[in-house]
């Protein structure tokens, strides 16, 4: 199989678990998610097979949107209700106080990864150093908060939409809220509701994804690899750009059956005459050339 499966991860599995358990439904072994959850969290993971697996960095690298539920009054070890209660404090602010430092994150802002989590510093993955007790300093990042959408306050509790960048951490962005108010927070729940241009709709559950691979129907449910780059102008190659594509060379204007308007096209999808994609190419405006950005086929 070659193409993307929309995953809906439950509650209780690692991103890993579902990679896992794909492999042995699909009976494949090429196989990478696009993204790390949380075990306690669920939604969209676009899950890619075969040569679609190319996609993966670059598909880690689009931006995403949650639905959080933010727990004011409370600090835990994993900023999140799974972790160990370290502190406990009253809620004195109120709903407009509490709006406005949720709002005060929109843009830019510099996140300092959780302890529990996958990055790693110096060879070691955090969450590992974590849960043998120990803390290490860790370099704040820069992450943009493109939107927050509050869509319910019942303090302790606020429920919000957040549209976000890649590298951000909703366990800390409550986590930072309760710290700005000063009285704590942490995550409750947290839904993925879109990866990229992949959204909640279009998701299907594991149960859902092995029924449609016993009955010989998966191929209604795997999003084909050229989706990821919908964005980007289609272009068709010549007769003798198709030998130069089929063999990564890059490509001039001329080697599409298209006019390469080289002033509005930057970035593209190529296809062969019969529909077949085979890569993203780009324009190299020193060398006045496209050259290949990443081959599919």
């Amino acid at each position: 199989m070659n193409g993307i499966l929309i995953v809906y991860k439950e509650p209780g599995f690692t991103s890993f678990d579902v990679v896992a358990k794909l492999r042995g439904i699909c009976k494949q072994k090429k196989i990478g998610h696009t993204g790390t959850l949380d075990p306690d969290a669920s939604g969209v993971l676009p899950v890619c097979l075969g040569n679609a697996t190319k996609l993966c960095d670059m598909l880690t690298d689009k931006s995403k949107e949650y639905r959080a539920v933010l727990y004011l009054g409370k600090v835990t070890d994993t900023q999140d209700a799974s972790g160990k209660v370290l502190d406990e404090a009253e809620v004195t602010a109120d709903e407009d106080q509490v709006k406005e430092a949720i709002l005060s994150f929109v843009g830019e802002y510099d996140q300092i990864p959780p302890m529990y989590s996958a990055l790693k510093v110096n060879g070691q993955k955090l969450c590992d150093l974590a849960r043998a007790g120990k803390e290490v300093e860790r370099k704040s990042r820069c992450v943009t908060i493109e939107e927050i959408e509050i869509e319910e306050i019942d303090l302790p509790r606020v429920k919000m939409r957040v549209a976000c960048s890649k590298g951000t951490y909703i366990r800390t962005l409550c986590h930072d809220i309760g710290q700005k108010l000063g009285c704590g927070g942490i995550m409750e729940k947290l839904e993925r509701t879109r990866a990229g241009q992949f959204k909640l709709d279009e998701t299907r559950t594991l149960s859902e994804i092995e029924a449609f691979v016993k009955e010989g129907r998966v191929d209604e449910i795997l999003i084909s690899t050229d989706r990821a780059f919908e964005e980007l102008p289609a272009m068709t190659v010549t007769q003798t750009g198709l030998l130069l594509l089929k063999n990564g060379n890059s490509l001039m204007p001329e080697h599409f059956v298209q006019k390469a308007d080289t002033q509005s096209i930057s970035r593209m999808r190529v296809y062969d005459a019969d529909g077949r994609f085979y890569a993203v190419y780009g324009w190299q405006q020193d060398k006045q050339r496209y050259a290949v950005e990443k081959m599919f086929l």
